[in-house]
């Protein structure tokens, strides 16, 4: 079996355990529709594929069944490294309001997804997992501004996340040149 997909499902096998925590507190409806598009990473807590993402945006596609179909693109390793993308399914859960998701890398395994925080206007959200493990603070513009970042650093924290692992991503469309597209 290749690296990339031995390391996908040991991830994902790992987001199928519990933790014994406090649930986290989700948004409290998601127009799925509406959330569909393309999403900036600020920064996260990463997954393995992620440490030397640059430039990384997560796209969101409604098929026709209803399934996310999704999309992450990166430069791996700065703005001229080499262009990567890794693809998904997501399966909306029935009865959580489009809060939390299954993300399906490989089958018949499910990551879990769960849509913490959303802005009113559909601009910012932070994705997170019931194991508190990894974290995705995302924008529809490439960068925020510092007060609201710091907010949104907070809910994590107190959702009972640890943010030393927290990676800001380098985003090229924030200093005025446009992202680059695997």
């Amino acid at each position: 079996m290749r690296p990339v997909a031995s390391a996908l499902l040991i991830l994902i096998a790992a987001g199928c355990q519990t933790t014994g925590r406090e649930p986290l507190l989700l948004t409290e409806q998601v127009d799925i529709p509406r959330f569909m598009g393309d999403w900036y990473v600020i920064a996260a807590i990463p997954t393995p594929f992620e440490t030397q993402a640059w430039d990384a945006v997560e796209r969101y596609r409604l098929d026709p069944a209803g399934f996310v179909e999704t999309t992450f693109s990166y430069r791996k390793g700065g703005f001229d490294g080499p262009a990567k993308a890794l693809h998904a399914r997501g399966y909306v859960e029935k009865g959580s309001n489009g809060a939390v998701w299954g993300m399906q890398f490989v089958w018949p395994f499910r990551a879990d997804y769960r849509v913490m925080y959303l802005d009113e206007d559909y601009q910012v959200t932070i994705i997170g997992r019931s194991r508190r493990d990894y974290l995705w603070i995302m924008a529809r513009e490439p960068a925020l501004p510092e007060d609201q970042f710091e907010s949104l650093l907070a809910l994590c924290r107190d959702q009972g996340y640890d943010l030393s692992g927290l990676r800001l991503v380098p985003q090229s469309a924030a200093a005025g040149a446009a992202p680059a597209q695997p």
